[in-house]
């Protein structure tokens, strides 16, 4: 791991530390998840937008969010997004997975 400096403000701090102590983790542990979470989060949105505006596969987007095909759509669902997923389009994606 490589280490990473950040300002933060002192209420952000202070909930930090109240994590890390209700955890009984080093704050470090708790900087190092949420920052996981966020970048997870923000490759999920990335992903979907792509998708939203066609140009990208369910393959490509679920790939690129670092999720399975099915979590994908489960999203999709979850946001009332479209599914716009021709057969054409699942016997592409299906070959692609297949020589991964």
């Amino acid at each position: 791991m490589q280490v990473a400096a950040a300002r933060l403000p002192k209420e952000v701090v202070d909930e930090i530390e109240r994590i890390a102590a209700e955890e009984k983790t080093d704050k470090s542990t708790v900087i190092a998840r949420a920052v996981d979470q966020y970048v997870k989060q923000r490759k999920l949105e990335e992903a979907l937008k792509l998708y939203e505006q066609g140009r990208v596969t369910v393959l490509k987007a679920a790939t690129s969010a670092g999720l399975s095909i099915w979590e994908f759509l489960e999203e999709l669902e979850k946001r009332k997004l479209p599914v716009h997923y021709s057969a054409e389009e699942f016997i592409h994606d299906f070959e692609a997975a297949q020589k991964e």
